[in-house]
C-alpha cells in the first residue's frame, strides 16, 4: 500500500513539474512574440539618396529609440523571469493567472511603445507606458511571493534568490511610479528609469558591506 502510494506521488510530483516547464516555455514563446513585435512596428528609411535616407532615420528617431528602450525593458523581464523559474518546481498559489497577467503587460508593451514614440500629448502617451510597466513588475513581484509562500522552488534554491528578486524588482517599480509624476513637470521623467534603479543598487550594496563589516 505504501508502495502505491509513494508511486502515486511521485507521477504527481513528475506531472507538476512538467507543468511548471511547460508555463515556462510557453512564457518564453511569449516574450519572444512580444520582441518580434517591437521590431515589425519599425518604420523603414525612405529616400533615394544617402542623404535623404539619413534625414528619414532622423525623421523616426524617436521610434528607433522607443524600440531600444523597449527591446532593453523586455529583455529585463525575461532575465528576471528566467532567474526565478529556474528553481520552480511546481504550481499553485494563483501562479498561472499572475504569469498570465504578466505575459499580457508583455503582448502590450509593443503597443505602449508605438504610443510613447508619438510626438504630442507627452504626459499621457509616458504615463501608459509607465503604468504598463508598474503593472507587469507588480505582478511579477507577486509571482514571487506566491512562489516562496508556496514552497513551489527546488530544495537547492540559493537563500538570497527572493531576496535580490524583491529588491530588484522593486526598485524598478519604484523607478517607474516615480517617472508617473515628475513626467508632468518635464519630459526628463525619462532619467528616473536609470537614476533610481543605479542609486537603489548602490544603497543596497552599501547596506551589504555594512552589515558583512
Amino acid at each position: 500500500m505504501s508502495s502505491a502510494t509513494s508511486s502515486e506521488d511521485t507521477v504527481a510530483s513528475e506531472s507538476r513539474g512538467i507543468a511548471a516547464e511547460r508555463l515556462t516555455f510557453f512564457s518564453d514563446a511569449v516574450v519572444a512574440i512580444a520582441i518580434t513585435l517591437l521590431a515589425l512596428e519599425l518604420p523603414l528609411p525612405e529616400g533615394a539618396t544617402s542623404a535623404e535616407l539619413l534625414r528619414s532615420l532622423g525623421h523616426h528617431q524617436s521610434e528607433y529609440v522607443s524600440f531600444l528602450i523597449s527591446f532593453v525593458v523586455i529583455g529585463g523581464h525575461w532575465r528576471a523571469h528566467h532567474r526565478l523559474f529556474h528553481y520552480v518546481t511546481t504550481l499553485g498559489g494563483g501562479l498561472i493567472r499572475l504569469t498570465f497577467g504578466w505575459l499580457l503587460m508583455q503582448v502590450i508593451m509593443p503597443f505602449a511603445t508605438k504610443v510613447i514614440s508619438e510626438d504630442s500629448g507627452f504626459e499621457f502617451r509616458f504615463v501608459f507606458y509607465a503604468l504598463v510597466q508598474v503593472i507587469a513588475l507588480t505582478l511579477f513581484l507577486l509571482m514571487a511571493w506566491q512562489i516562496k509562500r508556496n514552497h513551489l522552488y527546488r530544495a537547492d534554491t540559493p537563500p538570497e534568490l527572493f531576496g535580490a528578486v524583491y529588491h530588484g524588482i522593486g526598485t524598478m517599480i519604484a523607478a517607474f511610479a516615480l517617472s508617473i509624476p515628475v513626467a508632468f513637470f518635464t519630459h526628463w521623467a525619462y532619467a528616473c528609469w536609470i537614476v533610481v534603479p543605479v542609486v537603489g543598487n548602490l544603497l543596497f550594496r552599501f547596506r551589504r558591506r555594512s552589515a558583512a563589516a
